[in-house]
């Protein structure tokens, strides 16, 4: 019997990647409007190569960017590209439509709910905080806690023993089947996979495997599991 529900946030909770791109875009563009000597192809290929190079949740991809095109770190254009981001990206910060709706029949059911999110701490609540959910959770465990990213045992292991559940009793909402399900399956919790979908090797990994995993297009669908 599920006793605790774990989610995953980005692009699980609401839309990460549609809004991502525009930000950094309108951040770009407003470092070109203040100096920066690119044009916004090239500082968007350059900031995608940043990025990968140092991950999602580095905070200091303008400082690299104005330093590798203008020999030093232009406190300016980092600024106005921080600033710019964050408006943009907090603008447009919404929830998938049935994602408030599922955390209220969840918590009116009484189960336990937490965060299992790859990423800072404070950047995680910051994001919880933004989109009136962070009450909904006892607790939220990020790999800078835990000192391990998903699919690591440990993220997933650190997050039952703070929930005070076990595996066999949890269950993971997430929206990567790599990080989200396999990790949470490997230490024996059951998994829901949200908005994506199982590639053929995927399937055969689960059917080999026996993994409890349930696949759903939409967030609003965990009820009809849960």
């Amino acid at each position: 019997m599920i006793k605790a529900v774990f989610f995953d946030i980005d692009d699980t909770l609401y839309d990460t990647s549609g809004f991502a791109k525009l930000a950094r875009k309108a951040a770009l563009q407003a470092m070109i409007d203040a100096g920066l000597p690119l044009s916004q192809q090239e500082a968007y290929l350059l900031l995608r190569e940043i990025i990968k190079e140092k991950g999602s949740n580095y905070d200091k991809h303008f400082n690299i960017l104005t330093k590798r095109v203008m020999g030093d770190e232009n406190p300016l254009l980092i600024a106005v590209g921080m600033i710019t981001y964050h408006n943009v990206k907090f603008a447009l910060l919404r929830l998938f439509p049935d994602t408030m709706s599922t955390l209220i029949y969840l918590k009116k059911k009484d189960y336990q709910m937490g965060v299992i999110s790859n990423g800072l701490t404070i950047k995680q609540w910051e994001k919880l905080i933004r989109l009136g959910l962070y009450h909904f959770f006892d607790e939220v465990v990020t790999s800078q806690e835990a000192g391990s990213e998903k699919p690591d045992s440990e993220i997933f292991q650190l997050a039952l023993e703070r929930m005070g559940c076990k595996a066999e009793e949890s269950v993971m909402v997430g929206n990567k089947f790599s990080e989200d399900i396999l990790g949470a399956t490997e230490v024996g919790m059951s998994a829901i996979l949200v908005n994506s979908e199982l590639t053929e090797n995927e399937k055969e990994i689960i059917e080999i495997e026996g993994l409890k995993v349930d696949v759903i297009s939409d967030i609003g669908q965990v009820n009809t599991i849960l």
